[in-house]
């Protein structure tokens, strides 16, 4: 939620605020909010998926940030804080006020969470598109073995991109911008999903 929703913050106002904060905080048109405050399984996961790439990515020019690299999302400025993001390529960085921002992830990764899923889905992922490098999606799921998988599709005259579902601990996806697999084991090593309620049977 926005921190003192009740006021609007300068651009210049909300680089200090990053800039004399250990928190990490996004803007979006006058209003701040705080990205603290994730679940012990979205902590899990996003730890869980940090570690199992590095481990395939090991003796490899590629790089995995966490949620507090500042990637610059060029139709949503100034930067967004994804919760993981992947690269083998040379970083490219850029200054943006006076903090660095990473210009060119290949792979990103969010945990969805009940109240950002839809936004996550939707307009998140549109404003994401608008990174030129931008080419793998990776969406999942906090309260079942569930993920969901975009990969951009080079065209002569526009980009598509094709989507798998991924349902089950038993399931592995590829990784096309790092040329790797993840398994769902991997991603939900530790990780206790809330019981499913099942309705009782109707009596006859």
């Amino acid at each position: 939620m926005p921190i003192l929703p009740d006021r609007r913050y300068t651009l210049e106002e909300y680089f200090a605020l990053e800039l004399s904060s250990d928190e990490k905080y996004e803007y979006f048109d006058g209003e701040v909010f705080s990205m603290a405050g994730a679940s012990l399984a979205h902590g899990q996961i996003v730890a869980n998926v940090i570690v199992s790439l590095r481990n395939s990515l090991r003796g490899r020019p590629c790089r995995v940030l966490p949620s507090n690299a500042r990637v610059k999302v060029p139709s949503l400025p100034p930067y967004r804080y994804p919760d993981i993001t992947a690269l083998c390529e040379a970083p490219r960085s850029e200054s943006i006020g006076g903090l660095d921002v990473l210009a060119n992830p290949a792979l990103i990764v969010e945990v969805l969470s009940p109240g950002t899923e839809a936004y996550d889905r939707g307009d998140k992922f549109t404003h994401y598109k608008s990174i030129e490098s931008f080419a793998e999606y990776l969406l999942i799921a906090q309260h079942r073995p569930h993920a969901t998988h975009y990969v951009k599709n080079a065209d002569a005259t526009y980009a598509t991109w094709s989507y798998e579902e991924l349902n089950g601990l038993d399931q592995t996806l590829r990784l096309a911008t790092l040329d790797c697999a993840l398994t769902l084991t991997d991603v939900y090593q530790d990780v206790e999903f809330p019981p499913t309620n099942v309705p009782p049977l109707e009596r006859r």
